[in-house]
């Protein structure tokens, strides 16, 4: 088998850039470990920032997102004073942000490659990268008891922190950067309405908590808990209980509950890997980055990958032009690296940290305190959550 581009992951990350160099009549191979329905059971983020939705659109796959999705304008932070409002469209110049879940997203980019024929092989085996310094690089998988080669021109790593893209890397090139959080979020899932039409993010001596929502009637919510904690210590009525002591009086008295839907632990972790190339070989989305989700990065830090490698392979086939591929791994890291800032600092704002001494949680609070009296400050966060520019 032959094609310009392999792909290794059929996340959201590896069907857009699929997507979109299709419409550009560059030929891609995707390769994904589980089936589709496995893909499509994961749930996760579903806050996309404005330069993500406009590639959703040029990728034609934005009709359903643009139609269903909930665009937000601000967000409430909670904390013992009251609630605060950041006004996201007035800090950032007028933009905004739109909660669609990551499912409903990928659904959309299967749907959209099913119907431009795209090759998505599902349930590959053993993948490997191969060859990749070479000017003839190829992916080889398993299929049953047969070993399937692809040569390419080039491979990208859409393959997640697990994935075997990475790991191609030598590890004399390799250079990895990583800050594990001393907790975790439990997120559950329940077809109830939400509590806000914004998100709410509460810090409370009792631990940190996230309202948020997929849909008018699909509620998403969060709380902070020890790593050591597993979901069978946490019966719903428990969660609904540890939840409504996170918020404010007058929230947590129209929380509607109600049997979960799906629910699970996350433990936070920073991590980036150092370069995001080698060779022929790029990396993409959670295969070389992850971040603490308390700031809606990590969706969107793969779509500034997608955005960059795009448009370097555009130039590439269309003008023969290798400045950007050349260049990716330095401009998608510059981008990285602040939405790293942005999570972690959300993070430390507001989460609760075991290990804190009293000097510490004076500080974290004179932090939010500044943020809610400044409007630099407020500015600051509202162009970092609603998304840099590419």
């Amino acid at each position: 088998m032959k094609t310009q581009v392999c792909i290794i992951g059929g996340g959201p990350s590896g069907l857009l850039l699929s997507q979109l160099l299709h419409l550009k009549g560059i030929d891609t191979v995707l390769l994904e470990r589980q089936s589709r329905e496995y893909v499509l059971s994961r749930i996760r983020a579903g806050v996309l920032e404005h330069g993500f939705a406009k590639l959703m659109r040029e990728a034609q796959c934005g009709e359903r997102m643009d139609r269903e999705g909930e665009i937000h304008e601000g967000i409430f932070i909670a904390h013992d004073k009251g609630m605060d409002r950041i006004d996201l469209h007035k800090y950032s110049g007028g933009s905004s942000v739109i909660v669609y879940g990551q499912t409903e997203l990928t659904r959309d980019l299967y749907d959209a490659r099913a119907k431009m024929k795209g090759n998505v092989i599902h349930n590959v085996e053993d993948v490997k990268p191969c060859d990749l310094t070479s000017a003839a690089p190829y992916v080889t998988y398993r299929d049953g008891d047969k070993v399937v080669r692809i040569d390419c021109d080039y491979i990208v790593g859409a393959d997640g922190f697990h994935g075997v893209s990475r790991k191609a890397i030598p590890k004399d090139v390799l250079r990895e950067y990583e800050k594990v959080y001393p907790f975790g979020w439990l997120g559950v899932l329940s077809q109830t309405k939400p509590v806000s039409p914004e998100l709410i993010y509460s810090k409370n001596e009792r631990g940190f908590a996230l309202c948020s929502l997929r849909s008018q009637v699909l509620s998403r919510y969060y709380i902070q808990v020890p790593l050591e904690d597993s979901v069978e210590d946490w019966s719903d009525d428990a969660f609904w209980a540890e939840l409504k002591k996170r918020l404010p009086g007058d929230v947590a008295a129209r929380l509607v509950t109600g049997p979960s839907i799906e629910k699970s632990i996350a433990p936070l972790r920073s991590f980036v890997a150092e370069p995001m190339s080698y060779g022929r070989l790029f990396l993409a989305g959670d295969s070389a980055h992850i971040v603490p989700p308390t700031g809606a990065r990590g969706l969107n830090s793969a779509a500034s990958d997608i955005y960059y490698l795009y448009h370097a392979m555009l130039d590439h086939y269309q003008k023969g032009d290798d400045a950007g591929l050349k260049g990716y791994s330095q401009k998608a890291l510059a981008r990285v690296w602040k939405a790293q800032r942005f999570s972690w600092w959300m993070t430390t704002m507001l989460h609760r940290f075991p290990a804190n001494i009293p000097y510490d949680d004076k500080l974290q609070n004179t932090e939010l305190q500044y943020l809610l009296s400044s409007d630099v400050a407020k500015q600051s966060m509202a162009e970092n959550y609603v998304g840099l520019p590419f």
